[in-house]
């Protein structure tokens, strides 16, 4: 049922992407374990394409934030006003009340900006004026931030950054696909005609059947002996927190059921660890001046951990 779900959707907004089908997958796992995606990139890729194609295809409420410098906290939850008519205070819902939120250039805010994301991300409810309001399911952020144009940016704090399951970068187009994307967009832009291929209420359904895909004992002490081994490196200053090691082992489930199997293996692990790992690592400035990235200590973690094979 999720494989043909996710095949629908996958086919669906590549009617409007061209190639980038590593990338579509990934944010269909994290739909499924309703998780967030920071989408990093060079401007031009395709990010707010991509997100207003994927909620066009989940038939989901679509909401954009343009985060700049003078944005304020209520921009996004949303306030109270007074009407003259009734007399009375009103709420005015902000952005953030939609199920699918593009958060456009998510490090050009303040971090007193920023963090009004926080309660959303976690706990899926804003509270504003003493009032907490909860939001409707499923709900997913997505936020872009450019890592090339760093003036008047404020880097994410690390509270923030961990409450993303993913983090994904789309990467310039191979020759032939920047072809296929002068000749698709050459007459009309597809989006606009995107039509949904699934509903809000049968993706809550696929997500109560992510969480019965079977992952055995040891397959999730791997998970864990993988999140402590980022601990105990010493090329490593911050490893991955213990959400980080939830974050695995749901998106191991996920890639596993988008691959039509009821079990994962150790594969799945391996696959997502990148993506769900190396944004939440801080490099010792030590390990920095040698050049070493977090993607190279993850895949170097990944494979020092031993897999656990069967008795």
């Amino acid at each position: 049922m999720i494989q043909a779900v996710a095949k629908r959707v996958l086919e669906n907004i590549q009617k409007v992407i061209v190639g980038k089908q590593e990338t579509i997958h990934l944010l269909l796992v994290a739909v499924l374990c309703e998780g967030h995606i920071l989408l990093e990139d060079v401007p031009g890729t395709g990010k707010t394409t991509l997100a207003r194609a994927l909620a066009a295809s989940l038939g989901c409420s679509f909401r954009r934030i343009q985060f700049t410098p003078d944005l304020l906290p209520t921009d996004i939850t949303g306030l109270s006003w007074f009407n003259q008519k009734t007399q009375e205070f009103e709420f005015r819902p902000g952005p953030v009340m939609a199920q699918v939120v593009l958060a456009d250039e998510i490090n050009r805010a303040t971090p007193r900006t920023q963090s009004a994301l926080l309660e959303a991300m976690q706990e899926r409810q804003v509270t504003a004026d003493g009032v907490t309001r909860a939001l409707e399911r499923p709900f997913l952020v997505l936020a872009t931030q450019n890592p090339v144009e760093l003036e008047g940016t404020f880097p994410l704090p690390e509270a923030q950054v961990d409450r993303f399951l993913l983090r994904v970068a789309l990467g310039y187009p191979e020759q032939d696909e920047e072809n296929a994307i002068l000749e698709r967009f050459r007459l009309a832009d597809p989006l606009p005609d995107l039509q949904p291929v699934t509903s809000p209420a049968e993706i809550l359904e696929l997500i109560q059947a992510r969480r019965q895909v079977r992952m055995e004992d040891s397959l999730r002490d791997y998970v864990v002996r993988i999140a402590r081994a980022t601990r105990q490196n010493a090329e490593i200053q911050l490893g991955a927190s213990p959400r980080a090691a939830l974050a695995l082992y749901q998106a191991a489930q996920a890639h596993a059921a988008i691959l039509g199997r009821e079990f994962v293996l150790p594969d799945d692990i391996k696959q997502v660890a990148p993506p769900v790992l190396c944004h939440r690592l801080m490099v010792a400035p030590q390990a920095q001046l040698r050049g070493r990235s977090a993607s190279e200590l993850v895949a170097d973690i990944v494979a020092a951990v031993p897999v656990p094979v069967e008795s």
